[in-house]
């Protein structure tokens, strides 16, 4: 597809809360933020000519590699949020991005991601094939206080369940989508951070795709207020989640 006449190199998407958003305190799931975070993404490399349709003609896609979210408050059922997006980098076949989530004109929450482009048939990294040139890059322009990192992993981390992929997991590049990784850790931990919304930043690290039948061994601990979850396959660790949380 062709660069749109409206594409901006800061693209704003704006969002109602649904009620199926919503846990059932009425507050935006943990999830359903990140799946509104990928989608403003994905229409912002749609409008600039840079998007999976666009990428497949060279057999290419945006994978997400690393993501770390900041929240001061989580918007509830019938707020309208605008998701703000900007690329801060970008070269070879990695990009970061960040993007921030306002509710009217006040900021809360922010999040920076970084991305890499895979051949979707050879399931391996390479340098982006299409122009991208006319994105202007805001290097020194984050939406959180911290980078997006690697997730240190603790030495005491116990299993507390597993899962295998299954149909509804996968997505449009035919392995488990990331939300659907932080929905399985979120399943095994204290429903009392989730419910009282006492998350205020976590960090993920997607470390192996995983495809239609995989099982994955779930492992957790708790230290003070950091939660650590691992997925591992075969004993290899596929996703990393660190949860910090409020006093």
């Amino acid at each position: 597809m062709p660069v749109s006449p409206n594409f901006k190199s800061v693209h704003t998407s704006n969002f109602t809360v649904c009620f199926t958003q919503c846990t059932p305190q009425g507050y935006l799931k943990y999830t359903e933020l990140c799946n509104l975070l990928q989608i403003t993404a994905a229409a912002h490399a749609d409008s600039g000519g840079i998007s999976f349709t666009d990428l497949q003609h060279a057999d290419q896609a945006w994978v997400l590699s690393r993501m770390r979210v900041e929240i001061s408050e989580l918007p509830k059922w019938r707020d309208s949020i605008s998701v703000k997006t900007w690329i801060v980098s970008m070269e070879n076949s990695r990009s970061v991005r960040a993007l921030e989530v306002w509710c009217g004109d006040k900021k809360i929450i922010g999040c920076e991601t970084f991305w890499a482009i895979f051949n979707t048939k050879s399931r391996r990294p390479e340098q982006l094939s299409l122009p991208y040139h006319h994105f202007e890059l805001f290097a020194a322009r984050f939406a959180t206080t911290q980078r997006v990192s690697k997730v240190s992993l603790p030495p005491d981390l116990v299993p507390c369940g597993d899962h295998t992929v299954v149909l509804s997991d996968l997505d449009i590049v035919n392995h488990a989508n990331h939300i659907k990784y932080l929905e399985w850790c979120l399943d095994h931990s204290d429903p009392c951070i989730v419910f009282q919304r006492k998350i205020t930043s976590f960090d993920m690290n997607f470390m192996k795709e995983l495809m239609f039948g995989d099982r994955v061994v779930i492992l957790a601990t708790a230290h003070d207020r950091d939660y650590t979850f691992a997925l591992q396959k075969e004993g290899k660790n596929c996703f990393l989640l660190r949860l910090t949380t409020e006093d």
